[in-house]
């Protein structure tokens, strides 16, 4: 409870507004506002003041959904339970750490430099109280330094499973995918998990750390996760982290005897189907390259059946029936086993490779006549057939482009070098077969086509969380800002765990009606702010909430609670 402190300096009073709460089972002041000199104590005696005085206003609405998402799980307790307070160690426990660098992820992810002065802007004293001088990044080194990585891999698995006791998503169906996150790490550090590999983001120069998840279909919520070195290739780690993943997930509850994992076409490997194929419960749909199989990709339009999906039907009743998605089905023989071979072509996306196809061939084709020009006018370096074709095939490279598309011919005779060009119409037309193509193969043969279109295409889930991550403002996985193997690990399961409940909060809301991504709530929830006042002629200073907006009041009303007239969060059952 807020109450008047007055302090005297050199014989003068000064009056200050005090904040106590209990800190580690003692009481200390949490919050201290300066009132001012004697004359303004004097005006605020006398109702001289305002009518009311906002002495402090700071953050709640978002910091308060954080931590109502992790009531029921309680992160904190499952951290301690593996690794206890030690027998001299005082202030915030393990398991705060990680929870006060989770809340944060969750609203307004930084740096654990400046953890403590993003605090002093919220109501955290008023939700979770603890000593901010003890939020330090040394601090956070020296009890992460405490964590193994058994530790870890012991109270991640507690964490998922109590995730999946409480939320009870039944699903058959598992979406599997793969991330790496490049890092500034110098060449000359020691590092297993940062390697240099082919990086999502084009930073190929750069070392990089993977991330793997499988998140369930059906709720969309994080079954298993994975770091892995940045130069393991996503079909080696598929492979290493089966035998843990199906076995974590198989002695799960409401897990259904039968489980279909959807994987990228990046983990395809012979060894993968065959770890698969030898155990009956788990099931497969992946994606296979066009490029590969050019036969099947090229299968004729007029052979390609509207599959029976939710958004062709929306599109047909908007009278869009040319965008709608189709397929055309087949078996064939993949991974030494008769599979269900599914083609299916999208015509939106056809007519943009096609708009980015042609815009690229008209610059390739301007670049030609420049080059046959400086060929005919025998400019310097321009002499030499093979510099010529080398200069060509950087062009494709840049553009990537097939360089195969034109056919160069050059021609040495008394007068000189010449050049002519022309494109090939048989590798034009073959390309242009694949345009909006995606092949997908599985051993679910007894599924509808539509069946297993949607599963392939709900990959997207997983996509979304790695995307999620790599919002500055909100998880910030990226940049990494550790360099030790151990800390990265537990910087990405704060980042994991952050994500987890970012996705909780969308389903409970959804559950209620309300369509948000967490991170327009949370950006909403942050303008709802508790406010420390002085009323005129009132004794003692008052804290109370805003007046939540519409959208605010949705929010907190979805998950069970509401502001009263007095500025005060109440249960909605009381």
């Amino acid at each position: 409870m807020a109450h008047f402190h007055i302090k005297k300096k050199k014989g003068r009073p000064y009056l200050y507004v005090r904040e106590i709460a209990r800190v580690d089972g003692k009481p200390k002041v949490v919050s201290q506002v300066y009132l001012g000199s004697p004359e303004k104590v004097a005006a605020l005696g006398s109702g001289q003041a305002q009518e009311l005085s906002e002495l402090r206003v700071e953050e709640f609405g978002a910091l308060w959904v954080a931590l109502e998402i992790d009531r029921g799980i309680d992160l904190c307790g499952i951290i301690n339970a593996v690794v206890p307070r030690g027998a001299r160690e005082k202030g915030p426990s393990l398991g705060d750490y990680f929870l006060y660098c989770v809340l944060n992820r969750m609203v307004e992810a930084v740096s654990k430099n400046k953890l403590a002065d993003w605090y002093k802007g919220t109501a955290i004293q008023q939700l979770r109280p603890v000593d901010l001088s003890e939020l330090t990044s040394q601090r956070y080194w020296d009890k992460w330094d405490r964590v193994s990585e058994s530790a870890l891999k012991e109270f991640a698995l507690m964490f998922f499973e109590r995730i999946w006791k409480r939320e009870s998503p039944s699903s058959d169906c598992l979406l599997f995918d793969t991330t790496n996150y490049y890092t500034f790490m110098a060449s000359h550090t020691d590092s297993d998990l940062s390697r240099r590999g082919k990086n999502k983001a084009g930073r190929h120069h750069l070392r990089q750390v993977g991330l793997g998840l499988l998140v369930a279909r059906d709720s969309k919520l994080p079954l298993h996760w994975s770091v892995y070195p940045g130069n393991l290739h996503d079909s080696k780690q598929f492979e290493a982290v089966m035998d843990e993943m199906f076995g974590v997930v198989c002695g799960l509850n409401n897990t259904k005897e039968r489980l279909t994992v959807v994987i990228d076409k990046g983990m395809n490997a012979e060894g993968n189907f065959s770890w698969i194929d030898e155990h009956p419960r788990i099931h497969f749909i992946t994606t296979y390259s066009t490029y590969f199989s050019q036969d099947l990709a090229a299968t004729p339009l007029d052979r390609f059946d509207i599959v029976d999906l939710a958004k062709n039907e929306r599109l047909m009743q908007d009278d869009r029936r040319e965008d709608c998605l189709r397929a055309y089905r087949t078996k064939g023989e993949y991974w030494g086993k008769e599979r269900a071979v599914v083609v299916t072509y999208n015509p939106r996306t056809a007519r943009k490779k096609q708009y980015t196809f042609e815009s690229k061939l008209d610059t390739i084709r301007q670049e030609l006549l420049m080059m046959r020009t400086k060929v005919r006018q025998e400019r310097p370096h321009w002499r030499n057939a093979d510099a010529v074709r080398e200069r060509y095939l950087r062009l494709c490279e840049r553009l990537h482009v097939a360089s195969d598309l034109f056919v160069l011919r050059f021609n040495q005779s008394a007068k000189g070098l010449s050049m002519s060009f022309r494109k090939d119409p048989y590798k034009m037309k073959q390309k242009q077969a694949m345009f909006g193509k995606n092949i997908i193969i599985t051993d679910n043969t007894d599924w509808t086509t539509a069946e297993i279109v949607q599963a392939s295409l709900d990959r997207w889930q997983v996509e979304d969380q790695f995307r999620l991550s790599n919002d500055e403002d909100l998880v910030g996985a990226h940049p990494f800002r550790h360099w030790t193997d151990s800390k990265i690990r537990l910087h990405l399961f704060t980042c994991v765990v952050a994500m987890t409940y970012l996705r909780i909060l969308e389903n409970r809301l959804a559950s209620k009606g309300i369509r948000r991504t967490a991170k327009d709530v949370m950006a909403d929830m942050q303008r709802l702010h508790s406010v420390l006042s002085l009323r005129k002629g009132a004794r003692n200073p008052e804290r109370r909430l805003e007046n939540p907006s519409e959208t605010q009041a949705e929010v907190l009303k979805a998950l069970g609670y509401r502001i009263s007239s007095d500025g005060v969060l109440r249960s909605t059952s009381t």
